[in-house]
C-alpha cells in the first residue's frame, strides 16, 4: 500500500509497552530513494530528545488510527546509541546504531535492504552476518567494511527536500510537495509535484527515474523529461488517495516512458 510521507508527521509512535513519542520527518537514501529512518520526537519521556526508527522495527503503518506499531519496547530505544539528528546522517553514525538492534547494513548487498528486498521485523531477523568459518558471511562483511571507509553518502531528509524547485529539460515546471512509499519495501515510488504556478489546482505523480540529478545547495531538483511530460503525468488528489488499480494505472504511465 502506498502512503503519503507528510501523513507520517504527527503519527504516534507505540512501543511494546507504551508509546515513546510522535513521528517526524524522514531520511532517506538519494541512490534508492528508500527511507532508512524515521525521526521520533520523544517529547518529555527522553527531554526532548529525537531518536531514529529503523523501518526494521516498524510492525504495521495505521494511518486511520494515527499510529504506528513498532517491534521495540522503550528500554531498548532509551538504551540506543545517540545520533545528531540535526545534522547529516552517514554510515560512519549508522553503523553502531545497526550492530546495537543487530540490523543487516542496507548498502552491503544487492537488494534495496542490503541482502533482501524488505526490512524485517527485529524478533524474526537473522543477526547481521560476523566473521566465522564461512566464505559468506567474510565476503559479506569485507564489502560492508569496505564500503563503510571508502563512502560516506548523507542521507537526506524529506524537510530539507519538500519545497525544492523542479526543472525540466525546458524549464521550470513547480516544486516538490511530498512522497509516496511503498510500506512494504520503503521505497519511495512517486514524487507529488506542485505545479500550480504554471497549470492551476494540478499536483501530479512523477517517478524518481526521472531525476537527472539534485543540486542540494542551489534546492533545485533536475528532471530528464519535457514539461510536458510532467504535465501529462497522473494527477495527485491527497484528500482522496489511491485505490490499487489507480495505482497499477500510475505504474502502467511510467513503464510507458522507460
Amino acid at each position: 500500500m502506498l502512503y503519503s510521507t507528510k501523513k507520517l508527521d504527527g503519527l504516534k509512535l507505540g512501543a511494546r509497552d507504551g508509546e515513546i513519542g510522535k513521528a517526524r520527518e524522514i531520511y532517506f537514501d538519494d541512490q534508492h530513494w528508500v527511507i532508512r529512518h524515521l525521526v521520533a520526537d520523544t517529547g518529555g519521556w527522553l527531554s526532548g530528545r529525537k531518536v531514529l526508527i529503523s523501518p526494521h522495527s516498524i510492525e504495521r503503518v495505521d494511518a486511520g488510527e494515527g499510529r504506528l506499531e513498532l517491534n521495540l519496547t522503550r528500554s531498548q530505544i532509551e538504551n540506543a546509541p545517540d545520533i545528531d539528528t540535526d545534522k547529516p546522517v552517514s554510515r560512519q553514525q549508522q553503523t553502531p546504531y545497526y550492530d546495537y538492534y543487530g540490523y543487516p547494513y542496507y548498502w552491503a548487498g544487492p537488494g534495496l535492504w542490503g541482502l533482501g528486498a524488505y526490512p524485517m521485523a527485529v524478533d524474526a531477523m537473522a543477526m547481521r552476518p560476523r566473521e566465522d568459518d564461512t566464505g559468506v558471511a567474510r565476503e559479506v562483511n569485507e564489502v560492508a567494511e569496505a564500503e563503510r571507509e571508502t563512502a560516506d553518502p548523507h542521507l537526506r531528509s524529506s524537510d530539507e527536500v519538500i519545497g525544492y524547485d523542479v526543472k525540466a529539460t525546458d524549464g521550470d515546471i513547480g516544486h516538490i510537495e511530498e512522497f509516496l512509499f511503498d510500506d512494504r519495501t520503503w521505497q519511495i515510488r512517486y514524487i507529488v509535484v506542485d505545479t500550480r504556478d504554471w497549470l492551476p489546482g494540478k499536483r501530479v505523480l512523477v517517478s524518481p527515474d526521472w531525476i537527472d540529478s539534485v543540486d542540494w545547495s542551489g534546492r533545485v531538483a533536475h528532471f530528464k523529461v519535457s514539461r510536458e511530460a510532467v504535465e501529462a503525468s497522473p494527477e495527485y488528489q491527497p484528500d482522496r488517495g489511491l485505490s490499487e488499480e489507480e495505482v497499477q494505472r500510475v505504474q502502467r504511465h511510467f513503464e510507458g516512458w522507460q
